[in-house]
């Protein structure tokens, strides 16, 4: 190579997977389906037991992880319709495991929390699926776990990535007050 060609361009990342036919595609989105099947099949029994269903399971996260999150904004982040939204949220404030209160600035907000009922079922919730994904992640190693998340990160839309982002800034924050 002369000094006047340029320098060869670094292949960008995953260059390498260009060669992906349809059929590999087709075999990740089976390893999806079937690996989400089983990782929420993984807390059925506490919620059955509970009288409550995966879109119950799915709520109690976000507002777990978010405490006063709003109304509008799990509605967002769920992407399901308010009268869904209705019927999960009146089963959750009835039996218990989530407060609903107005905003401080603006009185027609929904501010939503866990009750103490609530943050103990989320536990034990988070627990059941913790231990799959901690072996998981030991199994596969480092390096796949970051591969993985990138895969994850590739594949949501905007409002997932911002919602992620809002969440990962919320945990650098409290680890930095630990």
């Amino acid at each position: 190579m002369s000094q006047s060609e340029p320098a060869p361009k670094p292949a960008a990342a995953g260059a390498s997977l260009l060669f992906l036919r349809e059929a590999q595609i087709r075999l990740a989105q089976d390893m999806m389906f079937l690996a989400w099947r089983d990782f929420s099949a993984s807390v059925d029994p506490v919620l059955e037991e509970a009288g409550l269903g995966r879109a119950h399971h799915r709520a109690l996260h976000f507002i777990g992880r978010a405490p006063g999150l709003t109304v509008t904004d799990l509605l967002a982040v769920l992407c399901i319709t308010k009268q869904s939204l209705a019927r999960v949220l009146g089963s959750l404030t009835t039996r218990g495991y989530v407060s609903v209160s107005p905003g401080r600035q603006d009185r027609r907000q929904r501010l939503l929390r866990l009750t103490a009922a609530g943050e103990a079922l989320e536990r034990v919730l988070f627990e059941r699926q913790r231990e799959r994904l901690v072996a998981a992640y030991r199994e596969a190693g480092g390096p796949a776990v970051e591969g993985f998340g990138r895969v994850l990160r590739a594949i949501m839309g905007k409002s997932a990535l911002d919602w992620l982002g809002a969440a990962e800034a919320a945990a650098l924050s409290e680890r930095g007050r630990i």
